[in-house]
């Protein structure tokens, strides 16, 4: 059973997704709490299995009580609330404290719980499961040390090469440790996929543009792909690669979600692994469901170089365990060390 503490400063609202757990036979509503004061104090003396905390409410906001609960009293917690969505900066600053995953409230004066009921049933199923330590530590910046003899060799190579990275749960977090550390001049475009909704991903790649040598955007229709960019899956939105007048530029779909994802990590890889064959360095970060294990597949296939993070630092194993146990992975590496298996990969090339 997992036990559900729900904070909202509404009352309707904690009543709704009560409600929504108390329907289901793997959840037990232990309690509600009206802000984070009190949200607080009731984490320390009942700890729940799992938090589900709104970001705006009186006396003590969602995101200083989500700092304090992973400081003091670490406990998986999914953001429900309407800033989620209309402020994706609250949400990054939400999954950068220890937030496991978010959901976004419909618009409206009224939530329909109704709507995204699914997805908060899933996330919350999933944040119970999540290596929550990994998610209280601090994160480092900064380039890989030691590794910059390696990357020099580099410079004078072709840049007929590109590295793809799929995410999900726990990803923005570990791509802020492995794109931090690249050099500016690395010689290869890097496009990622991280699951996420329309709006959220623009915000994403404002942040770590912010914090990286390497520029990051958001990517758009007919992007060009480049040495030192790297860009990041729009929300809604299938990413594949073409080529186009000598250049590979990005093509922007959307068909029908992959494994109930749009943008999915497999038909990415699948086309990066057709475009640049052997090489290509494919890489799955955390994240639950299997999304990328086949993309992965279809890059070592093409005798492309392969990585996937270990369990020890994945926030959820479900994706780079799925891609491992095919077979296909050629490097597990904590995620600390990504990067720097990364420009290991491009030295081999």
């Amino acid at each position: 059973m997992i036990n559900v503490l729900v904070v909202d400063d509404s009352v309707f609202m904690r009543k709704l997704i009560s409600d929504l757990f108390t329907n289901e036979i793997d959840f037990s509503v232990i309690d509600t709490a009206r802000n984070g004061k009190d949200a607080l104090d009731k984490v320390k003396r009942l700890k729940p299995d799992l938090i589900t905390l709104d970001v705006e409410m009186p006396i003590m906001d969602g995101l200083k009580a989500l700092e304090l609960i992973m400081a003091e009293c670490p406990t998986p917690v999914v953001m429900i609330s309407s800033l989620t969505r209309a402020g994706a900066v609250a949400t990054m600053q939400a999954l950068e404290l220890g937030a496991v995953d978010f959901v976004a409230k419909t618009a409206g004066p009224i939530s329909n719980i109704a709507e995204i009921r699914t997805e908060i049933l899933t996330k919350c199923r999933a944040a119970v499961k999540a290596n929550v330590a990994q998610l209280v530590k601090k994160q480092t910046t900064g380039l890989v040390q030691g590794y910059k003899p390696v990357y020099s060799s580099l410079s004078g190579l072709t840049e007929e090469r590109l590295i793809a990275i799929g995410t999900s749960t726990g990803g923005p977090r570990a791509l802020q440790e492995v794109i931090t550390k690249l050099p500016g001049n690395i010689p290869c475009g890097i496009v990622i996929v991280q699951h996420m909704p329309p709006g959220f991903t623009k915000s994403l790649a404002e942040r770590l543009n912010s914090l990286s040598s390497v520029t990051v955007k958001e990517a758009e229709h007919n992007d060009i792909v480049r040495s030192g960019l790297v860009l990041i899956a729009p929300g809604d939105y299938h990413m594949l690669l073409a080529r186009e007048g000598g250049k590979v530029v990005v093509k922007l779909n959307q068909n029908p979600p992959v494994g109930g994802h749009r943008p999915a990590v497999d038909p990415l890889m699948e086309s990066v692994a057709h475009i640049f064959g052997s090489k290509a360095i494919g890489v799955i970060l955390t994240g639950m469901g299997h999304d990328g294990a086949k993309g992965i597949q279809a890059i070592k296939r093409q005798n492309g170089q392969t990585i996937a993070e270990d369990q020890s630092t994945a926030v959820v194993f479900g994706m780079p365990k799925s891609a491992i146990e095919l077979g296909v992975v050629d490097k597990v590496a904590p995620i600390t060390g990504i990067a720097a298996e990364i420009l290991r990969a491009l030295s081999k090339q």
